[in-house]
């Protein structure tokens, strides 16, 4: 059997994609319009890695899962009152801003800062977690730089499983082509940034939730300020991206024709 891994999950807060967001040009610089009013949820690509994460550590016993997070403290104590119930895990908090208009570098250093504070960290066993993308700004960029500030080399982008296979880990990285590379890890420490991963999302559980919340709010108050930005960068221009929509309305139409036509679309 595996020894432990201690798998430190990294990311933070988002608005809810289900929300109209508008960049808006303030006094501090570019964000989002009405933002401190924007419901926020954790960020869908942590959450696969969060979820993969507490399964990979019920895998192997002894191993241990902590979420660390930058984002401002208000907003990540709404949304950790519902991340709490889906998995096991501590969490470490520097209060700052989360957003798509910060600088990627800065926040890996403030994310470098927080990890090497977790007390009792073996880097020897550390698996560093964390989206390859985000919905806030797919730059694909903290996570790699993070690991190279903690000196971890074996990274892996656009990962879908992570499986304990005796003392070593299969891991997939996506290809193009819908097609996988497969790689066997026999140490840590190393970096995945997960794609969706291949778990669905665990049912709430309120145990789970009570044990969490006896750490987070503790966590949650000492939670230290961070100064990040994106100081000396200017944007020529900001809009969201275009939407396409194509409406062709029709009746009476065969559903074998339908799906015919569905097929070629795709082939095409």
């Amino acid at each position: 059997m595996s020894q432990p891994y201690h798998i430190v999950v990294c990311g933070s807060i988002v608005p809810d994609p289900l929300q109209t967001l508008e960049p808006a040009l303030g006094p501090a610089g570019w964000g989002l319009k009405n933002e401190l009013q924007l419901p926020a949820v954790l960020d869908p690509w942590v959450a696969h890695a969060l979820f993969e994460a507490a399964n990979l550590a019920k895998q192997v016993p002894g191993s241990k899962v902590t979420l660390v997070s930058l984002g401002p403290k208000a907003k990540l104590q709404q949304v950790m009152m519902q991340v709490a119930q889906k998995a096991p895990f501590e969490l470490v908090v520097r209060d700052g801003p989360a957003g798509g208009f910060v600088d990627a570098a800065e926040v890996a250093a403030v994310l470098a800062e927080a990890v090497n504070s977790i007390p009792g960290l073996d880097k020897s066993r550390l698996l560093l977690f964390g989206g390859w993308q985000s919905a806030s700004r797919g730059a694909g960029a903290t996570l790699q730089i993070l690991g190279e500030l903690l000196g971890i080399t074996e990274q892996f982008q656009g990962v879908d499983l992570c499986q304990v296979q005796g003392d070593s880990l299969l891991i997939k990285e996506r290809i193009e082509g819908g097609s996988y590379l497969v790689s066997e890890l026999a140490n840590p420490p190393a970096v995945l940034g997960w794609a969706t991963g291949s778990l669905p999302e665990p049912p709430n559980n309120p145990q789970v939730g009570m044990q969490n919340m006896r750490l987070v709010m503790p966590a949650l108050q000492k939670a230290q300020p961070a100064k990040v930005g994106a100081e000396g960068v200017t944007y020529a221009a900001v809009e969201l991206p275009r939407q396409r929509r194509e409406t062709r309305v029709v009746k009476d139409v065969p559903v074998d024709d339908i799906a015919r036509e569905i097929a070629d679309w795709i082939r095409s």
